[in-house]
Formats: C-alpha cells, structure tokens, sequence
C-alpha cells in the first residue's frame, strides 16, 4: 500500500522502498478524492442536522424608514414607545400605517421626516 508521510515524500507502508512518479501520481490523487469525498460528507453532515430557520422573524425589525412589531409584544411592552425611540435614532418621527389585530399580526410603522413648521428634533422614549 502507498502512503504519504508529512512531508509528501511517498513509500510503501510495509518498508522503505521508494516508488516510481505514476504511482506517486496515483497515491496523490488517491488521497485527493478521499479528502473531496469526506469534506463533501462533512459539509453534507452538518446542513442535514443544523434546523432550518426560515420562518424566524424577530418581535421588533427596522430601519430608517420604519418596521414591524409583533401583536404579541402589544400586552409586553409599550410599543408606541419603541416606535418613537426607534424612529428617533435616525431624527425622525413615527407614522402606524396598519394593525392586523391576532396572533401572528404585526403593527407596521413609518419612520417620517419631521413635519415643516417643527424646529425640534424628535425626542427619545424615556422609562
């Protein structure tokens, strides 16, 4: 049987005789195939058993121009309060667009440039 030691040089494993280029070649991309079949097991291995997450959503997602928020969190947290300070780190103010009142329902926003006429900016959600 041809094996590689550490530093690539290529014996039998039952002596010391050094062998010819093809049967290195062949013992190289021997090992090659073993290597790509094991790492493709490997990898096969580890998205079978990592679950799969598609249906997660966060209680609270946003960005500047505005989110969702869980029906879940209304008995929770004072969300209007989490509208206002979200909207707020980015200097502007809050609009609910729409309430699907029931399980699994989110409360959306928009997040509003301050109206003409206001010379302050938005203010934090303070507890």
């Amino acid at each position: 049987m041809v094996t590689s030691n550490a530093l690539g040089h290529f014996v039998y494993s039952r002596g010391r005789v050094e062998i010819d280029a093809s049967a290195k070649m062949w013992a190289l991309e021997n090992a090659m195939r073993t290597i790509g079949a094991l790492s493709l097991l490997a990898v096969c291995g580890m998205v079978a058993i990592t679950p799969a997450r598609a249906d997660y959503v966060p209680p609270f997602k946003g960005n500047d121009t505005g989110g969702i928020i869980s029906y879940a969190l209304t008995s929770q947290a004072d969300i209007k309060a989490m509208a206002i300070d979200h909207c707020a780190q980015y200097g502007k103010v809050v609009k609910f667009l729409a309430i699907q009142p029931y399980y699994g329902g989110y409360i959306s926003f928009a997040c509003r440039w301050v109206p003409y006429g206001a010379y302050d900016r938005p203010l934090h959600a303070r507890y």
